[in-house]
């Protein structure tokens, strides 16, 4: 019998076990449980559970940076921070998934993957209840309740709450499109999007109805699909009331009651409410017959 055990961790020992062995090695992990950060920078009161990691960050401070990267000589403040960035240029990837056997290279990495197979979302809102994955997507989402959005564009100053965001949206600006298809170097600006377009090679349909077993390319589009099933009509004109499956044919029907029509043949100017109408106008023009 152990009569001595962490009420956290459930480490189980001697006496001299419990102050010898997991006071110095576990502590770290039971700090975190408890959310204490002892640690406090007396510069800008950033605390951490820690002592090794605020000597690290107090090094932020004070410039001091000792080791050296010896293939592109970058610069860190410690040899573990080196360490872990010389992965990059060794493709070393030391901590594995033993579900998929995808590698990475950082332990937390690892830990913050194997959360996407047991669904475990630690990190909880405390105003709406919604769980995360992980503590940068609850910070992130917390601003939607405050209204923060500190990440302003410099060319048109629209604010977002989370940085990803800005850089998506200044690629609008700068036309960038860093996310190339190997099939067809078809160039997307969002790699999500590269990923959806991939599919249109590959023929994957990950996403399948559980009623008829339909697959789809797109989440988007079972949902969408799955409205057949449930009779949902979630989208109503704010003129006549009717309602719609898909948020499309409702923009199609709103131009009956205002009268837009977007798509114009460049032959003729013969203009149209939706694209399907004036692709079958251009055959006229073309020759061409279906």
């Amino acid at each position: 019998m152990y009569p001595n055990v962490c009420p956290l961790c459930f480490y189980q020992g001697t006496l001299y076990e419990q102050q010898h062995v997991h006071n110095a090695e576990f502590r770290y992990s039971c700090d975190i449980r408890r959310g204490e950060r002892p640690y406090s920078c007396e510069v800008c009161n950033k605390s951490f559970s820690q002592k090794s990691s605020l000597v690290r960050h107090q090094r932020t401070h004070s410039g001091k940076r000792s080791c050296v990267c010896n293939v592109c000589n970058k610069v860190f403040i410690d040899k573990r921070s080196m360490i872990k960035h010389e992965r990059i240029h060794s493709g070393e990837c030391p901590y594995t998934c033993d579900v998929c056997n995808k590698a990475f290279i950082e332990e937390s990495g690892l830990i913050k993957h194997t959360r996407i197979h047991t669904g475990e979302c630690p990190y909880v809102c405390e105003i709406c209840n919604k769980a995360f994955r992980h503590e940068s997507s609850l910070k992130r989402h917390k601003r939607m309740h405050i209204g923060d959005r500190p990440y302003v564009c410099d060319v048109c100053a629209k604010t977002f709450s989370d940085k990803s965001g800005l850089i998506k949206h200044q690629r609008i600006h700068s036309g960038e499109r860093p996310y190339t298809c190997d099939v067809c170097n078809k160039a997307f600006s969002v790699k999500c999007i590269l990923i959806k377009h991939q599919r249109i090679h590959s023929g994957e349909r990950p996403f399948s109805c559980d009623v008829c077993n339909k697959a789809f390319s797109q989440q988007n589009s079972l949902i969408s699909h799955k409205r057949i099933h449930s009779g949902e009509r979630p989208f109503t004109c704010d003129v006549c009331n009717k309602a719609f499956s898909v948020k499309c044919s409702l923009i199609k029907h709103h131009r009956i009651h205002s009268g837009e029509r977007p798509y114009v043949c460049e032959v003729c100017n013969k203009s149209y409410s939706d694209k399907s109408r004036l692709i079958k106008h251009e055959r006229i023009h073309s020759d061409e017959h279906p």
